[in-house]
């Protein structure tokens, strides 16, 4: 005969222990959509497979700077290095800085070439702090 046992618990107290960049750093590393979750430092907490194998990412991303041969963003104009006043434009950084959604368009070098993506980033606060942005990416 099937036993079924219920409890009641406060769903808060067990997401508590668990802090919101590791949530969605879990979620992420096993996320099939291209994307990403940075903390505040910019730091890559973690990376899914489908954005590493669209960047060609050769080398384990996490607990990198995001800027350091994770996401080598470049220049429309001339294809060159972004320069520092535009790179702090970016989605997940813009998203870090303001504590807002921020969305645009990126061109990044990846091991196949150049490509643009359609970036859509969301700040990651916890008590009332921004503590990360989790961004998503869109091959244009």
């Amino acid at each position: 005969m099937p036993h079924v046992e219920l409890s009641i618990s406060d769903p808060r107290s067990s997401r508590t222990a668990e802090s919101t960049l590791d949530r969605w750093g879990d979620t992420v590393a096993d996320a099939a959509e291209p994307s990403l979750v940075i903390d505040d430092q910019s730091l890559v907490v973690a990376v899914s497979a489908s954005l590493e194998d669209l960047l060609g990412l050769t080398e384990p991303a996490v607990d990198r700077p995001l800027l350091d041969g994770v996401l080598q963003l470049l220049d429309f104009a001339d294809g060159g290095a972004l320069d520092a006043a535009e790179v702090a434009k970016t989605p997940p950084l813009l998203a870090l800085k303001s504590g807002r959604l921020a969305r645009g368009l990126v061109r990044v070098r990846c091991a196949a070439g150049p490509r643009t993506f359609d970036a859509i980033a969301a700040p990651l606060i916890q008590d009332d702090q921004v503590v990360g942005s989790l961004t998503f990416f869109s091959a244009v």
